[in-house]
């Protein structure tokens, strides 16, 4: 009986999520009573769940930078050449990107559990760029710090083109993750 409630629990906790991550994209103001309506739950639930807004935002950054992870993990970075891994990657951060737009594109809380989440994104990021260095798509003298920021830069203007709201093939992950991609390599690629 235990394991029936933490399933529906754990379904609570992502229909909130989800929900508030769609109301709060709509009105950054928007209440917990919203949110629990979004949800097709009661306000009680969500604040069994989340004591208060803080609490949600909180919880709402660590789903979605772990998403992230999970992405990156999904695309399986070191099982292929860095250029097949830096478009899988891509394509995948753009999925939960866009799926999460508020949160990840909103300075939310950072908990030291976001901030770990966050740090072993920057990690994974750089790892994947020495590698793209060492295999020759990036400058031998490219400074990987500012690479990495410039991608996540790319990663944030790829979703937010202008006209991309009523063209849903610009929207198209693949296609932004080839933009991201000949973008960055073309500006720090190899001159040879």
């Amino acid at each position: 009986m235990g394991r029936a409630l933490r399933a529906d629990a754990e379904r609570s906790v992502r229909a909130i999520l989800e929900a508030a991550e769609r109301v709060l994209a709509q009105d950054a103001g928007a209440s917990m009573e919203q949110i629990a309506e979004a949800a097709g739950l009661t306000r009680i639930t969500v604040h069994r769940r989340f004591a208060n807004r803080q609490a949600l935002l909180e919880a709402l950054a660590v789903s979605a930078k772990q998403q992230l992870i999970d992405a990156i993990e999904e695309a399986r970075p070191d099982a292929a050449p860095a250029l097949v891994a830096l478009y899988r990657v891509t394509a995948n951060v753009l999925r939960v990107k866009s799926a999460w737009r508020f949160t990840l594109s909103h300075a939310n809380a950072h908990t030291e559990a976001a901030a770990a989440l966050w740090g072993e994104i920057d990690a994974r990021t750089l790892k994947l760029l020495t590698r793209a260095k060492r295999e020759g798509l990036l400058a031998p003298d490219a400074d990987l710090e500012w690479t990495r920021q410039v991608y996540y830069a790319l990663l944030g203007e790829a979703l937010n083109r202008p006209g991309a709201e009523e063209d849903p093939a610009a929207q198209d992950p693949d296609a932004l993750a080839r933009l991201v991609i000949d973008t960055l390599l073309h500006g720090a690629g190899s001159h040879d």
